[in-house]
């Protein structure tokens, strides 16, 4: 998918909304409508615009062109500051490559960057494009957080998917790739709590500060909308508990089977013992050897072992040894 390096949009609270060229920016910056401006911020034009034309808070510019960052929430007077995590849905990715977005909100203005496309993003882009615009700052920030959270269901369910079949497996003792399966599936736990977890928290901070511009009911989506990511999270949870026991049964199989083979050669071992003791006995080059000058001794002894191992045979089946 390739990446958007700038797209901008005049929209007037009322639903409708205009595509600009990075070249109208300063038009429309001190305009009452709303501007979305959405860069890649690794772009040189990006960086310049938003280090020294934006006007926002020096926080702001640094939290929006950093490179590596974690979700969180960061109230700077009446704007925000928000760095969010999505899954990664593009082909041929891990899901759990998660991309990040940074957004800065005020009353009439949000500004967005990536360096990645996110799928959410596109989404909201089309909508626009379509008529089917948001209407203020607020409803933006509900609408994106949640087509985020809602994409990561698919992610969960999948991860889900192959817990199951993994389990399947165990049960039926197909040892197909499995301690690689459950390292997958435990890594790709580890990355996505780790950037789902301090998304929690940052969107329980969000809902809880008082921002003139978002009011009780876009709180409310916002708390439904976590709470929907805590399902998540206790989802993975889950399936983490599930792979561990999976883990622990996959180790049990494994030692019963090495157990029942070192049992079996113990078992041969215990055979073979007398008649090894019986063979290097008769075997050594000294004089005396019994039945050294009969010709019939070979056979008779033959005999006496088939009888020693019958003796032992019997023996082990009354221990119920075999």
């Amino acid at each position: 998918m390739k990446n958007i390096d700038f797209i901008g949009f005049v929209l007037d609270k009322e639903g409708s909304a205009k595509e600009i060229a990075f070249n109208e920016i300063d038009n429309y910056k001190k305009h009452d409508n709303l501007l979305w401006l959405h860069f890649n911020y690794t772009k040189a034009e990006a960086i310049e615009w938003i280090s020294t034309k934006s006007g926002i808070d020096n926080i702001a510019v640094d939290a929006l062109l950093v490179d590596e960052t974690r979700p969180r929430t960061i109230v700077l007077g009446d704007n925000l500051l928000l760095a969010l995590r999505g899954v990664n849905l593009d082909p041929n990715s891990k899901p759990e490559d998660m991309k990040s977005i940074r957004l800065y909100i005020s009353e009439n203005m949000i500004i967005s960057t990536s360096r990645r496309t996110i799928l959410s993003v596109i989404e909201m882009i089309d909508e626009l494009k379509k008529g089917v615009g948001i209407k203020s700052p607020s409803e933006f920030l509900v609408e994106l957080t949640y087509k985020m959270i809602d994409r990561i269901d698919s992610v969960i369910d999948k991860i889900h998917d192959r817990s199951d079949l993994l389990e399947d497996s165990i049960l039926e003792s197909i040892k197909k790739n499995q301690r690689v399966e459950i390292l997958n599936i435990r890594r790709e736990i580890i990355i996505l709590k780790r950037y789902l977890s301090p998304q929690k928290e940052a969107l329980i901070k969000l809902y809880n500060e008082k921002i003139s511009w978002l009011n009780e009911y876009q709180k409310i989506e916002l708390r439904e909308t976590n709470d929907q990511l805590i399902r998540h999270i206790e989802e993975l949870d889950t399936i983490r508990d599930k792979i561990m026991l999976i883990q622990d049964e996959l180790v049990n199989n494994l030692s019963q089977e090495l157990n029942s083979k070192m049992y079996i050669m113990a078992i041969i071992s215990a055979i073979f013992l007398p008649l090894t003791f019986l063979t290097g006995l008769l075997g050594i080059n000294v004089g005396g050897i019994p039945g050294a000058e009969n010709e019939n001794a070979f056979y008779i002894f033959t005999i006496v072992l088939l009888f020693v191992v019958t003796f032992q045979f019997f023996i082990f089946k009354k221990s119920k040894w075999i």
